[in-house]
């Protein structure tokens, strides 16, 4: 598999890790659908990146409206062989704070969007793959979520974004080994700190202090790092049901 017969949808692929994603596609022959809730960024982005990107506005807490949307990209592009799930928020809170405790809602939306968002667009994803044309015993399809080094080594504040991310790590291989069975494989990403509006929205004092304590190399990564990583994964064959840490060998510290 290569990217030159790659038809791929990035669900927050309007920037970040997602859009560095779709650049790299579209640089290498391929087709790309940006899913994503920020309508003018997305707009942006599709415009940029040209006549084989498209964007589509949705919100992948919509289990229906994710399902027709997938089959709408199906019916105007073709066959769906890769979706890249990196759509996520991350509002910090600790569990007990100034104000109380930390509001259920706040924990249960970013369940909602990284943990069950995932899940909702991976399975409308791998039930339209799993009639895609099988060429030389190949892949159907490629699945690759976006966790994070938090589902691991995660702070003081994290607990829902760590729950959420844990999550992702932990459906990973029970999901890679029933869809073996269609041939599509599943693996999951878990960055550590990178350039992205996620981390941009940190105070500088914030930024300044994760970025002492990366070992090697000594920065933050680059979203065009992890879309290299995505095409590893795309095109290795052997590549299925892992989640792989890319984080420079990073460990959070408690806070």
């Amino acid at each position: 598999m290569n990217y030159q017969n790659c038809n791929a949808v990035i669900t927050g692929g309007a920037s970040g890790l997602g859009g560095a994603t779709a650049e790299n596609i579209i640089k290498h022959g391929g087709k790309v659908t940006i899913i994503d809730i920020q309508n003018d960024l997305g707009k942006k982005k599709s415009d940029e990146l040209g006549n084989n990107c498209d964007f589509v506005k949705i919100d992948i807490t919509d289990e229906e409206l994710v399902k027709k949307s997938f089959q709408d990209i199906k019916n105007n592009s073709g066959e769906i062989n890769l979706l890249v799930n990196c759509a996520g928020i991350g509002s910090p809170s600790k569990v007990l704070n100034k104000d109380g405790t930390c509001p259920l809602n706040l924990f249960s939306k970013i369940i909602n969007v990284n943990l069950i968002g995932t899940f909702n667009t991976l399975k409308a994803g791998a039930n339209l793959m799993q009639n895609n044309i099988l060429e030389n015993n190949s892949s159907r399809g490629v699945i690759i979520n976006t966790a994070s080094i938090a589902a691991y080594d995660g702070q003081i504040g994290q607990a829902a974004y760590s729950a959420s991310k844990g999550g992702i790590v932990g459906m990973t291989l029970p999901i890679a080994r029933e869809l073996a069975r269609q041939c599509i494989r599943v693996n999951t990403i878990a960055p550590g700190l990178f350039e992205t509006p996620l981390l941009a929205g940190l105070p500088e004092e914030a930024k300044n202090s994760l970025i002492d304590s990366t070992l090697h190399p000594h920065r933050l990564g680059k979203p065009a790092e992890y879309a290299d990583l995505v095409k590893h994964i795309f095109e290795n064959e052997m590549l299925n049901g892992e989640t792989i840490r890319l984080d420079g060998s990073l460990r959070m510290a408690p806070r």
